[in-house]
């Protein structure tokens, strides 16, 4: 577990070498919308062979990352509780890639109708338990750095009101349970690498169907544009970039509906119809293992209860730390110290905190 380069920590040919290796990762958990937990996950990677190199081509091939396979339980003091396995895998050389997992949840959240000129805000308490797949292969096109991916997303989902009443507020179809759906997206990756990139870009847009063909209780839609930046403006400095933009249309669950994602805004807290959010995020290297980082964004949501003009940003900003765990993969790990405009709380991060 040391490095022989600099002799520091560090879990690179634990986990390269021979075959891979197994990491155990604490799971802690402080979303102000399920409150405070933990769990654990084990990670096994298995590295890939990197492809040749192209004949008369003097560009160096592009490292393959690892096969990853995870396991992970938890739990919250609110009794959200969930398990699952999941599994990130490359073949023939990256010209294939596959993403997907397996769980089981029982999910505690609350659901806050923002209001608008003629109904106060609400704060409805709800339990949604089941299970979800998520299957998703892509296929390199050429020898570029883009993919075209096929998607099929499977939920089924009992719903439960703190109060009985409050199920009044949801039409049958916001209160469906079974949701199945295939999509298609294109995503194009030239980061140097996938964990913690200190240069290039992913960018992605998909859209994914649910159908009553398909097994979905209802119609609808849902859509996704985003795009992270990495940009190096000095030997020890990165700044990153994130625009993320949600929406769906047609008879969509109310627990489906998109909502703000970034540190600091608890999950699920502002949804709507459309969801918004714009970050960035400035990474100092100090040193050649150790890093500080700050952060700062903002998430607007509308659609289906407020106009884009009559919603309000939500600003979230913070600061955390770095240690660069694994140096053959670039990946970094460190806790993160978020205030969102009600909250304040930390995360524990492998990686990139931009999924």
């Amino acid at each position: 577990m040391h490095d022989p380069q600099d002799g520091k920590i560090d879990a690179s040919r634990w986990l390269l070498e021979r075959k891979g290796g197994f990491l155990p990762v604490p799971v802690i958990i402080t979303d102000p919308a399920v409150g405070n937990g933990g769990g654990a996950a084990l990670i096994f990677f298995r590295p890939n062979a990197q492809p040749a190199a192209v004949p008369g081509s003097t560009d160096k091939p592009a490292m393959v990352a690892p096969d990853i396979y995870g396991v992970m339980a938890m739990r919250t003091s609110n009794g959200t509780e969930a398990a699952g396995v999941g599994a990130m895998l490359h073949f023939d050389e990256d010209r294939w890639r596959y993403r997907g997992g397996v769980g089981k949840a029982s999910v505690n959240l609350d659901f806050h109708s923002p209001g608008n000129r003629l109904l106060p805000p609400r704060q409805i308490s709800y339990t949604t338990e089941g299970i979800a797949s998520f299957q998703q292969v892509f296929r390199r096109l050429g020898r570029r750095d883009l993919y075209v991916g096929l998607a099929w997303i499977y939920m089924d989902m009992d719903l439960s009101f703190k109060t009985d009443s409050d199920r009044d507020f949801f039409t049958d179809r916001e209160l469906a349970s079974k949701s199945s759906g295939l999509g298609l997206s294109l995503e194009y990756d030239n980061r140097d690498n996938p964990f913690t990139p200190s240069r290039g870009w992913l960018a992605m847009v998909e859209g994914n169907a649910y159908a009553k063909a398909l097994g979905s209780d209802n119609d609808f839609q849902s859509y996704r544009a985003h795009a992270y930046g990495y940009l190096p403006l000095s030997a020890s400095t990165v700044l990153g970039l994130r625009a993320d933009a949600r929406w769906v249309n047609g008879e969509v669950p109310f627990y489906r509906l998109p909502y703000i994602d970034m540190r600091g805004i608890g999950s699920a807290r502002y949804q709507d119809s459309r969801a918004a959010t714009v970050e960035t995020e400035l990474r100092w290297n100090l040193s050649p293992r150790w890093a500080l980082v700050g952060f700062v964004g903002a998430g607007r949501t509308w659609g289906r209860h407020n106009s884009f003009d009559d919603g309000s940003s939500r600003v979230s900003k913070g600061t955390g730390f770095r240690y660069l765990l694994v140096r053959q993969l670039g990946m970094y790990a460190g806790i993160d110290y978020a205030w969102g405009p009600e909250d304040e709380t930390f995360y524990i991060q492998m990686g990139s905190a931009w999924h």
